[in-house]
């Protein structure tokens, strides 16, 4: 389970190192072989291999017919790297997935569970920006009657 936001600095090369607390669970799942793929919101996915895998199935199990099922493909499925920790820790992040994402020295990784989010920092504050306006009524409807 990954959770928090950590902070990191990508090389001159676009190598990101993997906070500790997360490469050794990395490490068990998988071996240190992760995938790395574009998302809708302009940020990159990280999963573990052995998460990935059940959703890749699923969505090559969809219809590529339909338009819009079939450009998700795209996006995700057709822009997934296969990546594996070196030994110190680093994942290299493709040149083209970096440029999608507008990622920078600056990156910001977010834990989402069984997946992490990589994030331009600038661009972080944005969404953070907007989580903020729930606040004022934008709340979804899934979420009426949730309570922390």
């Amino acid at each position: 389970m990954f959770r928090g936001v950590t902070t990191l600095s990508l090389d001159t090369k676009g190598r990101l190192a993997v906070p500790s607390k997360y490469r050794d669970v990395l490490l068990a799942q998988g071996d240190g072989r992760v995938v790395v793929t574009a998302d809708p919101s302009k940020c990159l996915l990280l999963f573990p291999l052995l998460e990935w895998e059940p959703i890749e199935k699923k969505l090559n199990s969809l219809s590529s017919f339909n338009p819009q099922t079939r450009s998700l493909q795209r996006l995700l499925v057709g822009n997934a790297a296969d990546l594996e920790l070196d030994a110190t820790g680093r994942i290299l992040l493709p040149a083209m997935l970096r440029e999608f994402a507008a990622l920078e020295k600056n990156v910001v990784m977010v834990g989402q569970g069984a997946k992490f989010e990589l994030w331009n920092e600038s661009r972080w504050q944005e969404q953070m920006d907007i989580a903020l306006n729930f606040k004022d009524g934008g709340m979804p409807d899934e979420l009426a009657g949730f309570s922390l």
